[in-house]
């Protein structure tokens, strides 16, 4: 399977309504079930420039999206916010480290992000492996986080540094 990465644009609603409706995705995630359609088209249509967005594609289907939030307080300004997800159906094939090494390569190469900053929740473990993988390290736990499948659940705080100029990044 051939994966491409690309630019996140406003046509892209419906192929990101469809991975943010899978269940393995809400459960991943901060998004509730049963996602509109017409809410995405909202968010994909009115994207703010401090928003940089990835999708995975496998031939014309949209497999994958991540999406770097460059904070704008003046004392953050060196970090971003990363989130991401992949289909259901095509998790466990490589699309999520297509999209984090091209996610780590725009923060560290072309958004000048010093920091990149992420939550997940603790029994999400095949996550918390993918980011270990390009190095992201837990900087401590909070506890009762979100509200999932009708109890509290705690997340990882995770983030990572960008490597000094010679030093190589993992992924």
């Amino acid at each position: 399977m051939t994966i491409t990465i690309r630019r996140t644009e406003p046509e892209d609603y419906a192929g990101v309504q469809r991975i943010f409706a899978g269940p393995q995705v809400v459960w991943g995630t901060l998004q509730l079930p049963h996602p509109s359609v017409e809410v995405w088209r909202k968010r994909l249509a009115d994207t703010p420039d401090t928003k940089y967005g990835l999708v995975a594609c496998s031939g014309d289907e949209i497999v994958g999206q991540l999406d770097i939030h460059m904070l704008t307080n003046p004392r953050r300004r060196h970090a971003g916010q990363l989130g991401m997800a992949v289909r259901d159906d095509m998790q466990g094939r490589g699309i999520g480290a297509a999209l984090m090494q091209a996610g780590v390569d725009a923060a560290d190469n072309w958004l000048n992000l010093l920091r990149l900053e992420l939550e997940v929740f603790v029994d999400n473990e095949r996550a918390v492996r993918l980011y270990t993988r390009f190095g992201f390290g837990i900087e401590g736990t909070l506890v009762q986080y979100a509200f999932r499948d009708g109890q509290y659940i705690d997340v990882y705080k995770m983030a990572r540094l960008r490597p000094a100029r010679g030093e190589r990044a993992s992924g």
